[in-house]
């Protein structure tokens, strides 16, 4: 795992103290070794986190061996090894980085259909000078990028871009992003906060010469068969095969590597099939809370016990995930409201004392149906629900208060808005409704639409479990775990987004996935193989934090700091009225709480960049 960042400047506009710059700003993601490369305009950089061969030979930007090509490569290849012998690869090291630039050479762009891993990369072909760009299927690793004027830059995080004068110079907030920010709780590709930068698309690949061109290698909608997988036993065979496959690879490592425990579903399953094919007891970390509620360190640790690995648990004080609230946005960069972006980074920072790869269980619920929104979705394609939600609504909304929830989700526009508006409603986000009267400049938010030449025709439930796998997944999840582990030096990888196991995923029966009021069917099935059903027979909860408690005590001054009338005035996009009024229901409305922290994350992003 590393940091990448590089510019071409065909006018000579960028002062060469630039890239150091850039480098500095990444050196949390790789602290090991840092190099750059500059070649008639272009100009590389990398900074590495040793995982794979650590001699110094495998340092980047790394030059092939005919030295016609130049790579500085963000990520993992698991499969490098079997590619190596295959294309009889001539390599003089024994790291992914060189398998990856002579399979460029000897294929050409399509050798990027081979790997399997999760990557952000630029090969510069010197001769045709020419930069290729490439990122993984799923976003696992993340890429930024910004042209204009004559200079094209990119990176693997905004603050990096930021270090250029040129680029910083013509920044500007992006208010189709902050209308996305409320109503989702993230920024989705392609945009960023930044109207002037972009974020690479996954599972594509581009070619910069004077101008960017971007195309794609792989999609979800490509992946889609006409025929589902309905046998139960000989789905469950082959899930179990591929894990078992997807999760031996991601141990291969030349430091040590441990596994995240939260002692649910998607962690425990990765954790036992760990422990199988790693030597000697894996290490296992988790974190808890004093607070009874939200404390699942207890179950971590009946699992790890299980299991028998080596079991790491913090149990955590709020004044050591308070540290982390002042500099949130040296981390994200960009307004970010996942509240479990807090103890992910304090489990990180645990993990990181000890290992330097750690597995997570990251896609179980996107590719195998384990949030809440499917029931909705399932139920809204009753035609008595859908045709008369309207109707529900208003009259839940005049009923006991817990069902106020109910009645803001049933209240959605139209089809086109109904995926993002479950998402964000059960996620305690803002309707595009609610933000029309909040925004000043409103841009309505629609989930992206599938393809008409999809194999066959997908139910609701598998739409929006789509949109979670392309949107959520890639833009909350997973940049979530990228930044945590990254800031501490952590390399993460994720088994359940192998691309094997999500094509198989994706061509499931619905029925395996989501059987009866049982979430993540199949992947039970196979679990309960490694520990005992009684151990994982309890509800889900999820990473959460105290969050209420919090806001309305020690984190208190958050509210007055920065949803007060000047501050909120000052940043001049959302109207101060509104605000009072969401402020005002919380009481009522304690699922509110999650509108008042993206408010507050907002202005405070706001506040400190303008």
């Amino acid at each position: 795992m590393c940091g990448i960042a590089g510019y071409f400047d065909v006018n000579a506009q960028i002062d060469s103290s630039g890239l150091a710059a850039m480098v500095v700003a990444l050196k949390h993601r790789g602290p090991d070794a840092h190099g750059f490369y500059s070649y008639k305009g272009f100009h590389l950089c990398h900074t590495r986190l040793s995982i794979i061969d650590l001699r110094p030979e495998s340092n980047q930007p790394f030059v092939s061996n005919c030295g016609n090509y130049v790579i500085v490569f963000n990520g993992e290849i698991y499969n490098y090894q079997e590619l190596r012998e295959q294309y009889n690869l001539k390599c003089r090291t024994l790291s992914d980085t060189e398998v990856i630039l002579e399979l460029f050479i000897q294929l050409g762009k399509d050798h990027v259909n081979l790997l399997n891993g999760m990557f952000a990369y630029t090969i510069l072909d010197l001769r045709a000078e020419t930069l290729y760009l490439f990122r993984d299927r799923i976003g696992v690793k993340p890429l930024f990028w910004f042209h204009q004027s004559g200079v094209f830059a990119f990176a693997s995080e905004l603050k990096a871009l930021k270090q250029i004068p040129f680029v910083k110079s013509r920044l500007s907030v992006n208010e189709t992003a902050v209308s996305e920010f409320l109503h989702l709780g993230y920024i989705p590709e392609p945009h960023s906060i930044y109207r002037e930068i972009h974020k690479f698309p996954s599972g594509s690949m581009g070619i910069f010469k004077e101008s960017l061109q971007i195309e794609r290698y792989w999609s979800i909608e490509d992946k889609i068969k006409a025929e589902v997988i309905s046998n139960e036993q000989e789905a469950s065979d082959e899930l179990e095969k591929l894990l078992h496959s997807s999760v031996k690879y991601r141990l291969i490592a030349d430091v040590p590597v441990g596994v995240f425990l939260s002692g649910g579903v998607d962690s425990s399953l990765v954790t036992a099939l760990a422990s199988q094919h790693h030597q000697g007891k894996i290490k296992s970390f988790t974190i808890g809370f004093k607070d009874g509620k939200f404390d699942e360190s207890k179950h971590a640790k009946r699992v790890a016990e299980h299991i028998s690995t080596d079991h790491q648990e913090w149990i955590i004080t709020e004044k050591e995930v308070f540290q982390n609230i002042d500099n949130i946005f040296d981390i994200y960069d960009e307004p970010y409201a996942d509240q479990s972006m807090l103890p992910s980074l304090a489990v990180c920072h645990l993990a990181s004392k000890e290992v330097k790869v750690v597995l997570t269980g990251d896609g179980g619920d996107e590719f195998f149906y384990g949030y809440g929104a499917y029931t909705w979705a399932r139920r809204l394609q009753n035609p008595l629900i859908k045709h008369n939600r309207k109707l529900f609504s208003k009259t839940l909304a005049l009923l006991n208060p817990r069902y106020k929830r109910v009645a803001e989700l049933l209240d959605f526009e139209s089809d086109e808005t109904m995926i993002s508006h479950l998402h964000a409603k059960e996620n305690g986000y803002f309707s595009n409704k609610e933000l029309h009267g909040l925004l000043l400049n409103h841009q309505k938010y629609t989930a992206p639409v599938l393809s008409s030449s999809v194999a066959r025709q997908l139910s609701a439930l598998e739409r929006q479990a789509i949109f979670d796998a392309e949107v959520y997944l890639k833009d909350d999840l997973l940049v979530k775990m990228d930044r945590a582990s990254m800031h501490h030096s952590l390399e993460a990888r994720e088994p359940l987004l192998d691309y094997r196991i999500a094509e198989f995923a994706l061509n499931l029966d619905p029925k395996l996935k989501k059987n009866g009021n049982t979430d993540k069917y199949l992947l039970k099935k196979v679990l309960y193989k490694y520990i005992p059903k009684e151990l994982m027979d309890r509800p889900k909860w999820g990473f959460t934090i105290p969050l209420d408690t919090w806001l309305n005590k020690d984190l208190a001054y958050l509210k007055q700091d920065y949803l007060n009338e000047k501050t909120i005035r000052d940043c001049g996009l959302v109207d101060y009225k509104a605000v009072t009024n969401v402020l005002e229901a919380y009481p009522s409305k304690p699922y509110k709480i999650q509108q008042i922290w993206a408010l507050i994350l907002l202005h405070k992003w706001l506040k400190e960049e303008l």
